[in-house]
């Protein structure tokens, strides 16, 4: 086949020089045709007859039943040519005088004659046959792209890297360390297959990346790609899919064929919850367009034959919503979850993101990554980059810790706000910000303050920042009871020296109950519910989240979660609001100091406190 298409393309070029040759030979041949013709008079017998007499013809031709005759003489520089129609009778004395006059004779056959006149009927039928030819080539230049036709949108989009064509490798992914170690064999498979073999083990046919956006499964499959150098063939799930029915089906094809042509290889499909959604899931349900697409995937996933050294990557953020057959063995045989990086890990990612930054020595990297808690890889790279135009802005030949703190700053809170709070709203905010301090230096389980600050950023108009001495894995429930304390804080000082409160509280309100709810519904935290699961307050994974699906529990229990969780929000904001009535000075210190300065960090707060 791949030999019928390269001698097709070695003659399509002959096939063209022909083409302009016969064009050309018949463009030519009219031109000629035309021109031969010249100027023609019609001229009755005798006419003509006399004509000869006067010797004015040099040569004449004879067709059957006409004579076309040129003059001697060139009137304006054209071609005169005198016409008469031969008599139905023999008459000797026209040839008798033709030859007294020496008039050169030819004889034309009608063949020969009828050349002219069937050229110009058949030339709109050859005009017609060049358009449609050129028209067919653009169109399929426009549909196919290069060399297609107007089908090609059945064939797959996924895009192809060549061997070595992937710089990434293993060593520029951090973080992961534990993901990596079950990909070496996949690598170590596909550049020795014959030690694999050889003992008669198989490779996994799938390997399923999980994880929270951000956590580098992408990047990790470009990493496989780049340490095994083979083809790697790379495509989003949504590119399967279109509104015809039947076309996602086609691409799987398409992609699975190339991809065992150029074997061993990789295929990687990210983001494979678009189009490996449980069937049926939700309402409708129904065989459409993406329960065609999947059934196309597990088909040839099932048909791999064990000599054929194809391994599917494909990652998502939502393994729970797969469907049940594509997560089986013989699919996807190994699922790899990749978390969010802790201190250490974050400290290798920052430094393989700084490699190519400038960086001033004064760069605390440890510190840097023991306030970026919760980041992910994307966001440590994001951190950077917004690190290193800050410097770029402020006209800096290198990278600083301020630039990094402010990269931080700006990622969790916002841009500055332009705006200016008016003396009152300044003091509440100082006020509120200043219980949130307060709560944590005297709750004994509250993780240490870092800084304070009363500056508007994004939607907040304060901030207390918090950094944890160790990052937990496992929530102890005093720890959880003082983190909803730090919460009421705010709410809490406003009650104690203004009064009354604000709609400041919102958002503190907001993680206090949720934090409360997973407490009482699902951790066990509650002696009246006691060690008992409720599913509540979590997203419906195939119906969404505007859709409610029935409680598995009943109304009575409904309202008893509601009444622990008020109950341990009430307890916790009393135990906060005594403890203020006891330390009024310290919050109006701290108010006072935050007025005057805006931001104040740990050291600053220790010494005004001095607790």
């Amino acid at each position: 086949m791949k030999k019928e298409q390269n001698d097709r393309k070695k003659f399509k070029p002959f096939a063209n020089i022909w083409i302009i040759a016969i064009i050309a030979m018949l463009a030519l041949e009219l031109f000629s045709y035309v021109i031969s013709q010249g100027e023609t008079q019609t001229l009755s017998y005798s006419h003509f007859k006399k004509r000869v007499e006067e010797n004015s013809i040099k040569e004449i031709w004879i067709n059957k039943d006409q004579v076309v005759a040129s003059l001697k003489v060139e009137m304006d520089r054209k071609s005169v040519y005198l016409k008469t129609i031969l008599p139905p009778f023999e008459d000797k004395s026209f040839l008798a005088l033709l030859e007294k006059n020496q008039v050169d004779i030819h004889f034309k056959s009608q063949k020969e004659s009828n050349f002219g006149l069937m050229f110009i009927l058949l030339l709109p039928l050859f005009l017609f046959l060049g358009f449609m030819l050129y028209g067919t080539k653009r169109i399929k230049e426009q549909l196919g792209g290069m060399g297609g036709g107007a089908f090609d949108f059945m064939r797959t989009s996924a895009k192809k890297y060549a061997k070595k064509e992937i710089s990434v490798t293993f060593d520029d992914v951090a973080g992961v360390e534990n993901a990596k170690i079950e990909l070496y064999e996949v690598v170590d498979f596909l550049k020795y297959p014959e030690k694999y073999e050889k003992i008669g083990a198989k490779i996994p046919r799938g390997i399923l990346l999980m994880g929270s956006p951000g956590t580098g499964k992408t990047l990790l499959a470009k990493a496989v790609a780049g340490e095994a150098e083979v083809p790697f063939f790379s495509i989003s799930g949504s590119e399967f899919v279109e509104m015809f029915v039947g076309v996602g089906a086609s691409r799987v094809r398409d992609l699975f064929k190339k991809a065992k042509k150029e074997a061993p290889s990789i295929i990687f499909i990210d983001e494979i919850d678009s189009v490996g959604r449980a069937r049926g899931a939700g309402v409708g349900g129904g065989h459409d367009e993406k329960e065609q697409t999947l059934n196309q995937i597990l088909a040839e996933m099932d048909g791999f034959d064990t000599e054929e050294k194809v391994v599917v990557l494909a990652a998502t953020n939502r393994p729970d919503v797969l469907d049940f057959a594509l997560m089986r063995p013989g699919r996807f045989d190994r699922k790899i979850t990749l978390s969010l990086p802790d201190v250490h890990a974050r400290v290798k990612i920052l430094h393989i993101h700084t490699r190519k930054v400038r960086m001033d020595n004064s760069v605390d990297m440890e510190k840097i990554a023991k306030m970026c808690i919760g980041f992910s890889g994307a966001d440590l790279a994001n951190l950077v980059n917004e690190a290193a135009m800050h410097a770029a802005r402020e006209s800096q030949e290198e990278v600083s810790q301020n630039d990094l703190l402010y990269a931080r700053d700006r990622i969790i809170m916002g841009v500055e706000q332009e705006f200016v709070l008016d003396k009152e709203d300044k003091k509440r905010v100082a006020i509120h910000e200043s219980g949130h301090v307060l709560a944590a230096l005297l709750l004994e389980h509250a993780d240490p303050i870092e800084k304070v600050s009363i500056i508007p950023r994004g939607q907040a108009l304060g901030m207390t920042e918090q950094l944890p001495l160790i990052e937990m894995k496992n929530f102890p429930q005093p720890y959880l009871l003082d983190k909803i304390g730090v919460m009421l804080g705010g709410r809490v000082a406003e009650l104690t020296l203004l009064g009354d409160l604000s709609s400041g509280a919102a958002s503190d309100l907001k993680e206090a109950t949720n934090l409360a709810t997973h407490m009482v519904s699902q951790w066990g935290m509650s002696e009246m519910l006691g060690p008992v699961y409720y599913q509540k307050g979590e997203e419906q994974v195939f119906l969404g989240r505007e859709m409610a699906m029935p409680k598995d529990f009943s109304e009575a229990t409904a309202k008893l979660i509601d009444d622990e969780v008020r109950k341990i929000i009430r307890e916790k904001e009393k135990e906060v609001l005594k403890l203020f009535k006891e330390h009024k000075k310290e919050i109006l210190a701290l108010s006072g100091r935050l007025l005057e300065k805006e931001m104040i960090y740990a050291e600053e707060i220790k010494s005004i406190v001095n607790l």
